[in-house]
């Protein structure tokens, strides 16, 4: 089964973020920040395949110019906490050509988003062998208005509707049904779905060997944040109000206090590590067993071919008679059968799950590597990449 990843997160002013920079960054241009009065300068950004922007018909066409377009949307929020955008990231199958994956993000954002009226800016980046990246990390970021486009701009009031947890979940599902539509002739799929639904799922349909190599803990998707954390030796935590206030007896309203440094065991790439070893162990266990499942089947099996020798050269002149030596031999051929099929099936989930132990112990190793790649790079001076420069 191919990879699945579709993430949505807002982009907060509150968080100091700048979308007009996040714009720049994404597409490798170097854009002016009119709020900030500097130049958001990744022009030389390696990795970007195509940068594109997508607006509904009749639209401004000023809408379609990235500088213009995500300095109006600073433009138009004033609050020091306004939602300035949302952005999707999107992993890519890397099965597909080039070209293939910008047909599928680009009929992707028109329908799903595009139809709706949000303006779309999105960009399809892929991996740099010099940096040590995944070779099949194919992945799509895409930039979305919070306002309805038309041909005067945007609308004046945002459409809180995108916002539901509902209209994520047919994002989700529309996803993964336009990947697999374009995957028809691979014979891999994509799932939106939880691993523990896909394994419901798996066992009602009687699927075993599918179900157990879905029985495992999913990874953690690790973004800058906390790719930033696994260079340090020590995370450092600390404990943080969180929620709504709460009235109690007390002078003063207080917080539901969050006790991080008990919850932390390290950064999310050692959570990664962690949880890939317990997996591969995990199958290292199920694989002992059916082995030992399949080793009761098999001395089974020289039971029954042994007693069905022993009827054919039964001789004749015995007293038993002919009926019940011919229901024995009968019943040894059948139970001979079923050990023989029960015997198959073990060996087919065997080699499954020994299959799966092994990724889970190279994707260990992937991450590994990974965490020490991250602290060389970050002890390094840093070669071209972005820079904000002021006028």
């Amino acid at each position: 089964m191919a990879s699945y990843h579709f993430s949505a997160q807002a982009v907060k002013r509150s968080e100091g973020r700048s979308v007009v920079a996040m714009a720049a960054y994404r597409a490798g241009e170097k854009l002016r920040d009119q709020r900030r009065g500097v130049d958001a300068d990744y022009s030389r950004r390696r990795g970007v395949v195509h940068a594109e922007i997508i607006v509904p018909q009749g639209s401004a066409a000023w809408l379609r110019d990235r500088e213009q377009l995500w300095n109006g949307v600073e433009k138009s929020e004033v609050r020091r906490d306004a939602q300035l955008a949302r952005e999707i990231n999107m992993a890519l199958p890397y099965e597909l050509t080039d070209e293939q994956r910008l047909v599928l993000v680009r009929e992707f954002v028109a329908s799903e988003f595009v139809s709706l009226g949000m303006v779309a800016d999105f960009a399809i980046h892929a991996p740099v062998a010099e940096k040590g990246e995944d070779p099949r990390n194919f992945h799509a970021h895409v930039l979305l208005t919070l306002r309805q486009a038309g041909g005067g701009g945007f609308r004046r009031v945002k459409t809180r509707e995108w916002n539901s947890d509902a209209m994520l979940v047919k994002w989700r599902q529309a996803w993964a049904e336009h990947q697999n539509r374009v995957l028809g002739g691979h014979r891999v799929r994509v799932d939106h779905r939880s691993l523990d639904v896909q394994r419901a799922e798996a066992v009602a349909r009687r699927e075993p060997v599918l179900a157990a190599t879905l029985d495992r803990a999913a990874e953690i998707h690790v973004g800058p944040k906390a790719r930033k954390a696994a260079f340090a030796k020590t995370p450092q935590s600390r404990d943080r109000e969180a929620g709504p206030f709460r009235i109690r007896k007390l002078p003063s309203p207080v917080r539901r206090m969050v006790r991080y440094p008990e919850l932390d065991k390290g950064s999310r790439a050692n959570a990664n590590i962690k949880r890939l070893g317990a997996n591969g162990e995990r199958f290292a266990a199920k694989a002992a067993k059916i082995e030992r499942q399949a080793q009761r089947m098999r001395r089974r099996q020289a039971y029954y071919e042994s007693l069905i020798a022993k009827e054919r050269s039964a001789s004749q002149d015995q007293q038993e008679s002919f009926r019940a030596r011919r229901a024995r031999y009968e019943h040894a051929l059948k139970r001979r059968e079923q050990v023989a099929f029960w015997l198959a099936e073990l060996d087919k989930l065997f080699f499954a799950v020994l299959g799966i132990r092994e990724s889970q112990f190279m994707r260990r190793t992937v991450w590994s590597n990974r965490m020490g790649r991250w602290q060389r790079l970050d002890l390094e001076p840093t070669r071209g990449g972005g820079r904000n420069r002021t006028r």
